[in-house]
Parts: C-alpha cells; sequence; structure tokens
C-alpha cells in the first residue's frame, strides 16, 4: 500500500513537471514567434553607395581635366569619392566655404588670380585655425620662411600668415610666379604643394610638361584632384547627396576697421572698450597671437571689431 502511494506521488510529481516545461516552451515559442515577425532592417534600400559619373567640363582655371586618360580618371574618381562620402567633412567644408569665399572671391579678383584658386585655399587648411604637422599655418598654409620671404610678420606676437587679406596677397604672387614659371594654373597648383624647384625637377627629368603627365609624390598627385573635387561637389552640393538650407550655413558678422600704432598692453580690456570679449576679438583677429600687441615699431595694424559695437 505505501509502495503504491510513493509510485502516485512520484508520477504526479513527473506529470506536473512535464505541464511545467510545458508551459514555458510554449511561451518561448509565442515570444520567438513574434520577434521573427518584426520587420528586417533593410538597410541596403535606404542608403546606396552609388558609382559616380565625372563631369564633361572638369577644368581648373579653365585648363581642361584630361579624364580619357586611364590614370588620370582613376585619380579624379578617387577623390570624388573621398569627398562626396566622407559626408560629416564634405558638409563643414560647405558650411565653412559660405562663410569665408565671400571674404576670398573680391581678394582674388583683385590680385588676379582665378576664382578657382578659392577650392585650393579650402584644401589645405579647411578654413581652420590649425597649424600642419610641417608648421604651416593660416588659410593658405605657409611656412614660416615662406611667409617672411614675402613680407609677412611671423612671431609669437603677430603672426599675419593667419591675416586673411595680407595672406591671400602673398598665395596670389606666389602662384602667379609658379604660372610664369611652369606654364600653366594647373602646375602652380602642384608646385603650392611640391614647390617650384620639385615640380621643375622632376618634368625635367622625366621629359614631360603636363602635371597630368608626370610623376609626382603620392601627396602632390591626389593634391590637384582634391581641389577639383571640391570644386565640383561645394559647386554642385544637391547632385552629391548635400541637403541644407541657407540658414545651416555659416556666416562672418559685419566688421568694421580699427586704426591702431601704438602698445596694447592687454587685449582683453581692449576688446571690452569696443563692446565684445576676448575671444571674440581674437576670432574676429587670429593674427594676434598673444593677449597684447608690442608694436615697439609704432607699425600701423588694422584691427577688425564687430560693426554694431
Amino acid at each position: 500500500m505505501k509502495t503504491s502511494k510513493r509510485i502516485f506521488s512520484f508520477l504526479s510529481i513527473v506529470i506536473v513537471t512535464i505541464l511545467f516545461y510545458n508551459a514555458i516552451n510554449k511561451n518561448q515559442l509565442v515570444e520567438d514567434s513574434h520577434i521573427s515577425k518584426e520587420p528586417e532592417i533593410q538597410t541596403h534600400k535606404t542608403y546606396k553607395i552609388k558609382s559616380l559619373k565625372l563631369p564633361d567640363n572638369l577644368n581648373l582655371a579653365g585648363e581642361r581635366v584630361p579624364v580619357e586618360i586611364p590614370d588620370v580618371r582613376e585619380r579624379m574618381e578617387r577623390e570624388l569619392l573621398v569627398n562626396t562620402y566622407w559626408q560629416s567633412n564634405g558638409l563643414l567644408l560647405i558650411k565653412r566655404a559660405n562663410k569665408y569665399f565671400p571674404i576670398l572671391e573680391p581678394l582674388l579678383k583683385k590680385y588676379n588670380l582665378p576664382d578657382d584658386f578659392k577650392f585650393l585655399a579650402l584644401a589645405e587648411s579647411g578654413f581652420i585655425d590649425e597649424t600642419s604637422s610641417a608648421g604651416a599655418a593660416g588659410m593658405w598654409h605657409f611656412m614660416k620662411a615662406t611667409g617672411r620671404e614675402y613680407g609677412l610678420e611671423i612671431n609669437r606676437n603677430v603672426d599675419e600668415r593667419y591675416d586673411i587679406e595680407k595672406s591671400t596677397k602673398v598665395a596670389a604672387e606666389y602662384l602667379k610666379k609658379s604660372k610664369e614659371r611652369l606654364g600653366t594654373w594647373t602646375l602652380a597648383a602642384a608646385a603650392y604643394n611640391a614647390g617650384n624647384y620639385g615640380v621643375s625637377k622632376r618634368l625635367e627629368t622625366q621629359q614631360v610638361n603636363s602635371y597630368y603627365e608626370a610623376l609626382l609624390p603620392d601627396e602632390t598627385e591626389r593634391y590637384v584632384f582634391r581641389i577639383l573635387a571640391l570644386k565640383e561637389i561645394i559647386s554642385n552640393p544637391k547632385k552629391y547627396g548635400f541637403v541644407f538650407e541657407k540658414t545651416d550655413l555659416y556666416s562672418l558678422e559685419p566688421t568694421r576697421t580699427v586704426e591702431v600704432d601704438t602698445v596694447i598692453r592687454n587685449l582683453a580690456v581692449f576688446a571690452k572698450g569696443f563692446g565684445m570679449n576676448y575671444k571674440e576679438l581674437k576670432i574676429l583677429n587670429p593674427w594676434l597671437r598673444e593677449n597684447k600687441l608690442n608694436n615697439k615699431s609704432r607699425k600701423l595694424y588694422h584691427i577688425k571689431v564687430p560693426l554694431e559695437k
């Protein structure tokens, strides 16, 4: 009798356990079924990386790019693809171009430099205040020696490589001399990266006279094509998928110029006198490198301050 009760109790436990696990498995199947019915993410349908067609009229300062040459086509496609699909950087360059192109364009015209060279300045610096690993600085990325050679004041207190008007004048002089020496604006642009001597020596050694025929250092071989890619994308942003409103772009506030031929012992105090703070003064005048203006020679400087202040 006791044995029968024990068997019955054991069977009861087994049955309850089986029912319990069946219930759990059923619920799991329901949950799995629910998960499997969620819509699959269709990334391949919503985001496409397209091969880009090169425009027929690619040119730098009116000088045609011979894209029928396979090597030239590949190098041009590389820079166009890289700068199109590096979307965050591309959009930032478009925003900054709207800020500084209105300043550069009349200066390039004034100094008889083709308008396309504003894209060279953009390729050089990205329009940010950042010194290269080699020590090049300012919008046009001059080395100290080159800047001084062309008359820019460069020291710890004042660095006119950061003065847009003065550095653009120097860039124009340099590029026009390069064009006169090398024969084309395209080679002048290449020489801005590799130097006049470096480019002319390679042309002579290889017995060619075209940027597109010469074998140059890798950075220089990419350099002109990056300028061309930026020109194409920024001139036709929507064609390359960049969507924005006019209000999304950056702009400079209107300014007026204050002439100073004396020492300024404290630029923070000077700034307050014109209704702005030290940071605002430095943004408008990045060539001022310290919190003072030494000016022992009583040189005449032009300092920008906000127009309404």
